[in-house]
């Protein structure tokens, strides 16, 4: 996972202890989930009353204002929506664990 860059901008979900869903947009996910999680200074107001909180989702763009524009469309989806994005990043995940897992056996064998 890309956790900071100079030169991207993320979008992210984080899933807040009461299972509410909130998203924002970042240059470094790392630094920003220890913000909402109170272990440096900053993080949103919604989310300190919120806490643990936890990454669910992200997504790369390539400048501020485009990574706005999906942020505002995220906020504006209803929850069913949020949470299709967030399992559909699982499958695609648990998919690549399996291709390289199925690269390792023959590599192996």
């Amino acid at each position: 996972m890309i956790t900071h860059s100079s030169e991207s901008w993320f979008v992210y979900l984080v899933e807040c202890s009461d299972g509410s869903l909130y998203a924002g947009v970042t240059t470094d996910l790392t630094r920003r989930l220890r913000q909402h999680n109170g272990e440096l200074v900053g993080g949103a107001h919604y989310t300190r009353a919120r806490r643990p909180v936890k990454l669910a989702w992200y997504e790369a763009s390539a400048t501020r204002s485009l990574a706005q524009q999906r942020e505002y469309q995220i906020r504006r989806a209803t929850r069913k929506e949020k949470t299709r994005l967030i399992a559909e990043a699982e499958s695609q995940i648990g998919k690549a664990k399996s291709q390289i897992g199925k690269a390792e056996r023959q590599y192996d064998g």
